[in-house]
């Protein structure tokens, strides 16, 4: 089986790195149909700068020769723009949806009102998108069933985000200084307030902090035990992981935060470290409390709480590194997920036929 892997999607983002690794490891031959779009700072802003360059990406997509021993076309993260252009291909389409745009910039970012023009627009490309594919792909069954509803389609298939095992494999050790670990984009969905307050209840244990982002001005008061890193490569992170004593993942509040199980989460899984996050409804789905991760509610108290246990507790924290790897693999792994990807293609081939 040959793919297209098709879009503007982000080259540098985890979840396209990975996909792409799972379906190799499925047997699927992958071909890269990319026109680069969203590069630099502010780079998922469309505005006077990025317009023009998306623009005429879509048109070069339209125009763009696919071989014609591609038997579908996968609609990297992010697409919603890129199913339109696909369509013209006449190959079976599958969207790795990952988020809808409307859930993302007005009801988690709060980019704009839930009644303005630009919410009505963002939600009309959501259904579009949902709506032009053969079969969408989502990260959780949560998010599966909000994006089912929202664009009035037969349920997503569900592939986990996972981590690219090239680079994330299971060599976690506690070190001798107990270090709390988040990394990621600094949103509302991730709940930095949380985890400073947490910090500010443990002065005594060092913070890392690792990554830039809207609520980057939070940092600005943080306490003295907080260190803040703006970027790290991509390919030194596994060594973030691993020489931590325990990883954070994420602490909001919003529906968003309710239903995802983001990067830093199967990151911290395949290395094997300890990981502490909100007890959701999406996280359940992989996760169970106690077992492979301490799962809480998203309350500095709460965290402060697990991160004291988990410091207090070596033996408890090493075995709950272990049994976290060894979920990871049962239900992330590469092998797992690439038949999961097989799988929905064939299904996208099978409607389009």
């Amino acid at each position: 089986m040959r793919v297209g892997y098709f879009g503007t999607w982000e080259r540098g983002y985890p979840r396209n790195a990975q996909v792409m690794a799972a379906l190799g490891n499925a047997g699927v031959e992958v071909t890269s149909l990319q026109e680069e779009v969203w590069t630099g700072e502010h780079k998922f802003e469309i505005g006077p700068a990025v317009l023009p360059r998306l623009i005429a990406a879509e048109a070069r997509l339209s125009l763009r020769r696919v071989p014609r021993d591609v038997d579908a076309l996968i609609v990297g993260y992010p697409g919603h723009f890129d199913v339109w252009p696909a369509k013209r291909h006449g190959k079976p389409i599958v969207f790795n949806a990952m988020v809808s745009l409307f859930d993302t910039l007005v009801e988690d970012r709060r980019r704009f009102s839930q009644h303005s023009i630009a919410a009505r627009a963002l939600r009309a490309i959501d259904r579009a998108a949902l709506r032009g594919a053969d079969v969408v792909v989502a990260d959780t069954a949560a998010n599966a069933a909000y994006l089912a509803e929202l664009g009035q389609i037969d349920e997503p298939h569900v592939c986990f985000v996972g981590a690219e095992e090239r680079l994330f494999q299971p060599t976690w050790r506690r070190p001798e200084t107990f270090r709390v670990l988040f990394v990621g984009k600094l949103i509302p969905l991730h709940g930095l307030e949380v985890i400073l307050d947490a910090a500010r209840a443990l002065p005594d244990v060092p913070f890392r902090v690792i990554g830039t982002g809207q609520q980057e001005d939070l940092l600005h008061d943080r306490p003295p035990n907080v260190e803040h890193v703006p970027w790290v490569a991509y390919e030194e992170l596994p060594h973030e992981y691993e020489t931590a004593g325990c990883a954070l993942g994420v602490f909001g509040s919003s529906k968003k935060a309710s239903r995802v199980i983001p990067n830093k989460a199967f990151q911290a899984l395949a290395v094997g470290v300890p990981m502490i996050t909100a007890a959701t409804e999406a996280v359940g789905e992989l996760l169970q409390d106690g077992r492979d991760a301490v799962l809480v509610e998203p309350s500095a108290e709460a965290l402060a709480r697990a991160i004291g246990m988990l410091h207090d507790d070596p033996s408890r924290a090493a075995r709950l590194g272990a049994e976290g790897r060894l979920t990871f693999e049962r239900e992330a792994s590469e092998g797992v997920l690439g038949n999961r990807w097989r799988t929905a293609i064939e299904t996208a081939i099978s409607r389009k036929a």
